[in-house]
């Protein structure tokens, strides 16, 4: 079987699968949801096969796939997975099943929407396992039209604006993105990723393309200050537009980061590295106090998931300041590292708190932390997980939250203690803002007549949520096969940044 194309597998499943969708829904309306529920679970048994044939041990890429695309400017349909994409690609099929579990009760045009999101996940997965920039460049883009189209047909009262505003955002950084690739391919003459990551490129050049990489990757954090859009985006989007939102798309910009900013612009990265370790910092404690602000419950989740996301950009960029300071590289791995367990965490934690918010959306309708109180009274096991799930997001030890953030924040005092201490500040600002809105929502005497008619989750429910508590106890507890899985790749990473190419 890993002789197969898997990772093609893996990518064009599910656009076709959102194809058959579209084609059959209208004629046979009652096939489109087991047709979608069946497509996700072969993606994420296929990713899962993936894993299993997965070798920890080298940085090399692996399951590679290869075939001319377009001839004349050597550009290749070129596939293949090491230990920074493939943790990435198996969150995204996790994903995938949880949102067409969560959409089984959509009832406007569901083939529509359900397609959607299964082309989106089949363009991100391509996006993740992309060994062609170019290639790597159209999925990129690709992903804005599903995401666009959910958004805008199945958001909310100000979808319009929240569609416009993500598309333009995002769009506005992957043109810097596409002039940087074009101006290497021109020198070089290859897009291959790994010829970019070999090609020797002058200091001022070097800062040219890392800023462009900058405003293309953070746009998709979102870093600070380019986060705008992403608060109206989640409020507007449908709940499976959120979780997928906030659980895989985010990633992509550190993704990039890891796959194109550092490894192509090393000399650059050390020299600008103060610009996005500042930019983190400011995300993790500013954007934190914005969080604690919000009375709308997707709101807080949003600014909370930029304010932990820059985590993910400061354990990234520690490597310069650590050997800067100490001129060794100790720490320079585990600040990577611990950027990587959080993309993932984040991943479990943020889908599941998105889901939790449209469990109670779809009862009462509101998403207004003062349409609550005393959830936990008449919903006891969707208040526990619930509970469960705002606990990891404010660093619970025990949880997945905790893991990726204290890897960081350990990195982070090889490189300098005043890092450390502004970072640590998110344990606290996360803590408060989470159980400020734990305790509204869910403790208390039962607030009012709709609170007191609710129902607990039901069977479907309890499967998504089940399954992503597992996860976010399981690398709680146990990270070392999440860690173990990226290892090698983050070393040769590490060793590759720490040489110059300027040439």
């Amino acid at each position: 079987m890993f002789d197969w194309p898997l990772l093609s597998l893996l990518v064009w499943i599910p656009i076709a699968g959102g194809a058959a969708l579209i084609a059959l829904g209208d004629r046979y309306p009652d096939l489109v949801r087991p047709l979608a529920l069946i497509t996700a679970l072969v993606c994420l048994l296929l990713s899962i096969v993936v894993y299993a044939g997965f070798d920890v041990g080298t940085a090399a890429m692996q399951f590679e796939e290869k075939a001319v695309w377009i001839e004349a400017f050597d550009i290749h349909y070129h596939l293949g997975v090491d230990g920074l994409s493939l943790p990435l690609i198996m969150l995204t099929a996790l994903i995938g099943v949880m949102v067409v579990i969560g959409g089984w009760t959509i009832t406007d045009r569901p083939h529509q929407y359900l397609a959607a999101f299964l082309m989106l996940q089949g363009l991100m997965v391509g996006m993740f396992g992309a060994l062609d920039a170019l290639l790597f460049y159209v999925f990129f883009e690709a992903m804005l039209v599903p995401m666009f189209l959910i958004i805008g047909i199945w958001g909310g009262p100000n979808r319009i604006y929240a569609t416009i505003k993500f598309f333009l955002f995002t769009f506005f950084g992957s043109v810097f993105m596409l002039i940087a690739l074009i101006w290497m391919y021109l020198q070089g003459g290859s897009f291959a990723i790994a010829d970019l990551h070999a090609m020797p490129i002058a200091l001022d050049a070097q800062i040219w393309i890392f800023l462009a990489f900058l405003i293309a990757f953070a746009v998709k954090v979102p870093m600070w200050p380019v986060h705008t859009w992403l608060p109206d985006a989640h409020v507007e989007a449908p709940t499976g537009g959120s979780v997928v939102l906030a659980a895989v798309m985010l990633k992509i910009g550190g993704y990039g980061l890891v796959r194109f900013s550092l490894p192509i612009t090393p000399d650059a990265a050390a020299e600008l590295d103060w610009l996005v370790i500042g930019m983190s910092l400011v995300a993790i404690a500013y954007i934190g106090f914005v969080a604690l602000a919000q009375s709308d419950m997707k709101k807080l989740i949003a600014y909370s998931s930029i304010s932990h996301m820059g985590f993910v950009t400061l354990g990234l960029f520690l490597a310069f300041a650590i050997q800067r300071h100490s001129g060794e590289l100790t720490g320079a791995g585990l600040g990577i590292s611990g950027a990587m367990v959080q993309m993932i965490s984040h991943g479990f934690i943020s889908g599941a708190m998105f889901l939790c918010v449209g469990v109670l959306y779809d009862r009462v309708h509101s998403r207004e932390i003062s349409s609550y109180g005393g959830v936990a009274n008449t919903m006891p096991w969707f208040a526990m997980f619930a509970v469960l799930f705002f606990m990891s997001n404010s660093g619970l030890p025990g949880t997945s939250g905790f893991v990726g953030e204290f890897m960081v924040i350990l990195a982070a005092f090889h490189a300098n203690f005043w890092f450390a201490f502004v970072a640590a500040t998110t344990l606290l600002l996360g803590a408060a803002y989470s159980l400020w809105l734990v305790k509204r929502v869910f403790y208390g005497e039962v607030a009012n007549d709709q609170v007191a008619a609710l129902k607990d989750i039901t069977a479907r429910e309890w499967i998504m949520l089940t399954t992503l508590a597992v996860f976010v106890l399981g690398v709680g507890i146990w990270p070392y096969p999440l860690i173990e899985m990226m290892e090698a790749s983050i070393q040769n990473l590490v060793a590759h940044i720490v040489q110059s190419k300027i040439g």
